[in-house]
């Protein structure tokens, strides 16, 4: 096991420290140049698709009721918003008519991406019994990963310190994507997917998947959401298409062994929330998020839009594609919207 000035115990399976004592992008690190020309070569026709819901979707708070829908207004004060502003009113010689707008925005409220300071977990690093609370690679909630009340404590700002959506931004997101369709198997139902579920796709389709990449699952979720035109039935939702099965040990363990740099779902979650309740007396509530974000350094991808490119891999014979899917560079952030680009 590597040493590490932060635990003295790392969580079973977990890649803790593999990357290095201080490592804020998980299997990120296996996006190698090498990978990445891997993935240039998946380009032969040149033609890119737009893997983002438009960021006002799904609509509400039904999905998250922490979360709500963009507000976008102009800059300026509302006596003199920035908006169609006119500057002969300030100049009677300029001609120029300008707009300037800002966002309000949760940052997973749409189409988005999972960093590690996203989902932490109660462990016990020190060995000595005493679980605290921790994030990837042993980052420690408070010190690393700061709350306001924390922040306003030690006088700094509020936020993620290290394991930030800004490090994947800086290292870049862009490799080798790599699509199953499991609502090709499962259709529009809710459907608990595990390993076996999992393999009897990737058979079906002759999906490949090899260390590096980024394994993207299309069950028609968004297209669900689409079609209820910004106003989401919570009811209908909560029963629709296909979600990662997160108790099943085999499909975890899967994850581990396969190497994927990243997990991407065109649902909510990427896992079935709520996840089935084990007889022990601790647990995660969202194993998945528990394995990828906390033990395997995994991020993930969520609301994603994939019905255009799934349909179009389809008529081709095609699984794989360049994806570039950088977040923003926006320091401290512990998630981020995307708009993904597929390029076959």
């Amino acid at each position: 096991m590597p040493s590490n000035p932060r635990w003295a115990r790392r969580p079973e399976g977990s890649t803790w420290g593999d990357f290095g004592p201080d490592d804020e992008l998980g299997r990120l690190n296996l996006i190698t140049p090498d990978k990445v020309r891997a993935a240039v070569a998946e380009v032969k026709e040149g033609r890119t698709f737009c893997l983002s819901l438009p960021l006002d979707r799904p609509g509400g708070n039904v999905l998250n009721p922490r979360r709500l829908p963009p507000v976008l207004t102009p800059t300026g004060s509302a006596e003199a918003p920035r908006f169609n502003a006119m500057l002969c009113a300030e100049d009677a010689s300029l001609v120029d008519v300008v707009s300037d707008d800002k966002v309000e925005i949760c940052l997973q409220y749409s189409t988005q991406w999972d960093s590690f300071a996203h989902v932490g977990a109660l462990f016990d690093v020190s060995g000595e019994g005493r679980p605290e609370p921790v994030y990837y690679n042993g980052f420690r909630a408070g010190t690393d990963i700061v709350g306001p009340r924390d922040a306003e404590a030690r006088g700094i700002a509020s936020g993620a310190h290290r394991l930030g959506i800004h490090n994947a931004a800086v290292h870049g997101v862009q490799g080798r994507g790599v699509l199953v369709d499991l609502l090709a198997l499962f259709g529009r139902d809710r459907h608990l997917v595990g390993y076996d579920d999992l393999m009897r796709a990737m058979d079906a389709q002759a999906v490949t998947v090899e260390e590096g990449d980024i394994l993207c699952l299309y069950t028609g979720f968004t297209q669900v959401v689409m079609e209820m035109n910004g106003a989401p039935d919570g009811a209908i939702l909560g029963k629709s298409c296909a979600a990662l099965d997160g108790r099943d040990a085999r499909l975890l363990q899967w994850i581990s062994d396969s190497r994927i740099s990243a997990l991407v779902a065109d649902n909510y979650a990427v896992e079935h929330l709520p996840a089935k309740r084990l007889a022990a007396t601790t647990q995660a509530a969202m194993p998945l998020h528990h394995h990828c974000l906390f033990r395997l350094g995994v991020p993930l991808g969520e609301l994603w839009w994939l019905a255009d490119l799934a349909a179009h891999l389809r008529a081709a014979g095609r699984s794989r594609f360049l994806l570039t899917a950088p977040p923003l560079r926006l320091p401290g952030a512990v998630g981020s919207p995307v708009t993904p680009i597929a390029t076959v």
